[in-house]
């Protein structure tokens, strides 16, 4: 394993790591932007590393493809174009429903994330008669998990596999936490039901990032050469360390300031990081 360790570095920035990479895997949401503000400074250490190191893939558990990501950047005001590529769980997961297509599937998730759908001519339909369940997250932002226990519970019974566009638990969007379709994922795995998961820490996401790398750069970096960002434990720090990566942690996204708490959610589930800091900055 590549130098983990639970005391890991404090970093007061990108920069002082940045000679000992190639490339980066880098998450989205809560390390530049929390969904309503981008944060410039992670933003101009990643074009500085695309311009003096090596490539920047995003990587990202958001369950739409990524050739929607730039314009919700643009949305919000994310500056410049920082990355060589992005690879979304939602990418991943269209290579799962095209095997699956036409289904037909009973859709969980808000409407906004349809654009996964597109061009997969898939079949929805109500539970009954599904042959799978497509998750993108809730119906609602104001759903919390506890809504859904009857109608997981009637899944499980139907003996429904469910495909989890997102593996978040929650997201921070701006001062608010909002339940993500991890959290859907995790209950129905504790009824017995089979879930699919394609995005973060599960290997079908890292796939099509080194497959990205070969397509930008001709080669694939050995594993320590690749470094990984995000602010998730149970998504970013785990399935850094599954992959073999460094991972940079950063501590201001959804686990805030608190120190202790991530630092014994780490201990208590075996997660190393060998860096922290406070935010993404060079």
């Amino acid at each position: 394993m590549s130098n983990l360790n639970p005391a890991f570095q404090s970093l007061s920035g990108l920069g002082q790591i940045a000679e000992d990479y190639d490339a980066v895997f880098c998450d989205i949401w809560g390390v530049i932007h929390d969904g309503q503000t981008p944060f410039r400074a992670a933003c101009e250490a990643l074009e500085r590393f695309q311009q003096e190191r090596g490539p920047v893939i995003m990587l990202s558990n958001s369950p739409k493809p990524s050739v929607a990501i730039p314009d919700s950047f643009r949305e919000i005001g994310v500056p410049g174009e920082f990355w060589d590529a992005i690879v979304t769980s939602g990418d991943a997961t269209i290579d799962e429903l095209s095997r699956r297509a036409p289904g037909p599937a009973y859709k969980i998730g808000p409407e906004r994330d349809d654009v996964l759908y597109d061009g997969l001519e898939m079949h929805f339909t109500e539970m009954s008669d599904a042959a799978f369940i497509s998750c993108t997250g809730m119906f609602d932002d104001d759903d919390a998990p506890d809504d859904y226990v009857e109608l997981l519970t009637k899944a499980q019974e139907q003996g429904l596999p469910f495909i989890c566009a997102n593996p978040d638990v929650k997201v921070r969007v701006g001062d608010k936490v909002i339940w993500c379709g991890g959290a859907l994922a995790q209950m129905y795995e504790k009824m017995d039901g089979k879930v699919i998961y394609a995005g973060k820490p599960h290997p079908p996401i890292y796939r099509l990032c080194r497959a990205w790398l070969e397509e930008v750069t001709g080669y694939v970096p050995p594993p320590e050469r690749i470094l990984c960002i995000g602010d998730n434990i149970f998504t970013d720090l785990l399935g850094a360390q599954r992959q073999d990566y460094d991972c940079l942690f950063i501590q201001d996204g959804l686990y805030g300031a608190k120190t202790e708490t991530f630092k014994n959610l780490l201990t208590k589930h075996k997660i190393t990081a060998r860096y922290m800091a406070p935010n993404l900055s060079w």
